[in-house]
């Protein structure tokens, strides 16, 4: 017996096309969400919408607590200003007395430092550290920044009464800092005071973050609680909404379920219904006729009318041939084997109408009985289609048609035929002479399965239907542990 040129024969082997990809059917079934499904989708899209509000809300009151942190501490800095370091001044201090400096330092730790207040300088225009509560940076010079000279500017220009007040988060890593850096973050105050000499001087006072975080956590936690709350409360006053809808999406995916189904019973009545007319009725005439006219036959040729006899024996055999070719049929229509015995006969009743029409079956599809009733079902579609375009267009003198347990748990079957091959574009082509190809795709991808197709003009053709690990019963599924053949 001759082998399919898709599986050995002679020339370069043609690669495969992808006709329909395989889908897990659980996974497809599951198209519409299950009510769990969609809960839990809720509960983490809030848990999500929480998270990226609380933190949107901290950030928001971080920089609303600094903002109202620094205009506080201005305000401080200015009320310290005019009630007790502009009246302690005197133009001894700038001159480096030490009792003015003495007198300034007992003011300021009396009255100024606290524990918001860590520190206390006051310069002159030219950077010098005129007074501070710590002595190691009094007489000495730093540059001042564009801010400090602006504030001093505006004193000199007549403004010297509380006016200019600046405040900012400190920078602990510039020179005139050194001995602040190990207070943790600050905030920074200044504004121009002037002497009683009329001489303007700049005064600074650091105050403690803390403060900030303190007041940003109140914020946080009004700010939060409502918007928080307020989403909490949207998802629980939605919540009774979408137990609703989902009973309502789960009422008419039942039905729709129920519908189909009523539909595929329907059209395999349908198809049982004309099935059994066309058996009980013209097959049965016709078998009739063929066996009257058989009699007739040997009646004329008892007679000695031989040429009647054989006449009429060409008439009984194309009813014969007719009788055949409509048992053919009623096994396209109706496959009575696949729901009474299984895939395996009615494969056999397939493989018994090719070889009716002179093209030789190889059949080994044992495994094909692994698989559910809906996958013998997609099994019989496809493989009846295949045959039918071997018979129509192949040419072929054999054809095999075999089904292996895949390494994945699933099973492929492979029908393949050494006749004349065609061009795999002709499945794009939108011709009615190659409706059965597009029939085979839309089979196969309706069903899950995969389909490909090896093929080239000369070179046979080979399909190759790959069924998931879901299309097999759950009792082989089981047996196999999940697994390909355990053979």
């Amino acid at each position: 017996m001759s082998t399919p040129r898709g599986e050995g024969g002679s020339g370069a082997v043609p690669h495969w096309t992808t006709v329909a990809r395989p889908v897990d059917r659980t996974l497809a079934s599951g198209a519409d969400p299950r009510p769990s499904g969609v809960v839990a989708w809720v509960a983490v899209v809030s848990v999500l919408v929480i998270v990226a509000v609380a933190v949107a809300a901290l950030f928001a009151a971080r920089g609303l607590a600094e903002a109202e942190s620094v205009r506080d501490a201005a305000d401080r800095a200015d009320r310290i200003a005019d009630a007790i370091v502009e009246p302690a001044l005197t133009d001894a201090l700038v001159d480096g007395d030490e009792e003015a400096r003495r007198a300034m330092d007992d003011e300021v730790r009396d009255h100024v430092l606290s524990s918001s207040i860590v520190r206390v300088k006051i310069w002159d225009d030219t950077g010098r550290v005129v007074w501070s509560d710590e002595p190691a940076l009094i007489d000495r010079r730093f540059t001042l920044d564009e801010d400090d000279l602006e504030a001093l500017a505006a004193a000199g220009n007549g403004n010297s009464t509380g006016t200019g007040v600046e405040a900012e988060v400190s920078d602990l890593t510039a020179p005139e800092n050194e001995y602040e850096r190990d207070r943790g973050k600050l905030l920074e105050a200044y504004r121009a005071v002037a002497t009683p000499g009329g001489q303007t001087l700049l005064f600074e006072v650091y105050f403690r973050y803390d403060e900030v975080l303190q007041r940003s956590g109140q914020l946080f936690a009004g700010f939060a609680g409502i918007t928080i709350g307020s989403i909490v409360l949207v998802v629980l006053l939605l919540l009774p909404v979408l137990r609703q809808l989902l009973r309502a999406l789960d009422r008419a995916r039942v039905q729709r379920e129920a519908l189909l189904e009523r539909a595929l019973d329907a059209s395999a009545a349908e198809r049982r219904r004309i099935a059994g007319a066309l058996h009980d009725g013209v097959v049965q005439d016709l078998v009739g006729a063929s066996l009257a006219v058989s009699a007739e036959s040997g009646s004329a040729r008892a007679r000695g009318d031989v040429t009647t006899a054989d006449g009429l024996d060409r008439v009984a055999g194309a009813l014969r041939g007719s009788v055949g070719g409509l048992r053919s049929l009623l096994v396209d229509i109706y496959p009575p084997n696949l729901a009474r015995a299984g895939i395996g006969p009615a494969l056999d009743d397939l493989a018994a109408g090719v070889r009716s029409r002179g093209v030789a079956v190889v059949l080994e599809a044992d495994a094909a009985s692994a698989l559910d009733d809906e996958g013998q079902r997609l099994v019989f579609r496809v493989v009846q289609e295949c045959l039918a375009n071997v018979v129509a267009h192949a040419r072929a003198s054999v054809v095999s048609v075999t089904a292996d347990r895949a390494a994945e748990g699933g099973v492929v079957v492979t029908v393949a035929d050494d006749g004349a091959g065609f061009d795999p574009e002709l499945l794009t082509r939108p011709e009615p002479d190659h409706f059965g190809l597009r029939v085979l795709a839309d089979v196969a991808g309706a069903g899950g399965a995969g389909l490909d197709l090896q093929t080239a003009p000369g070179h046979g053709t080979r399909w190759r239907l790959t069924l998931p690990a879901s299309a097999v019963a759950p009792a082989v599924a089981a047996s196999t542990g999940g697994r390909g053949d355990p053979s």
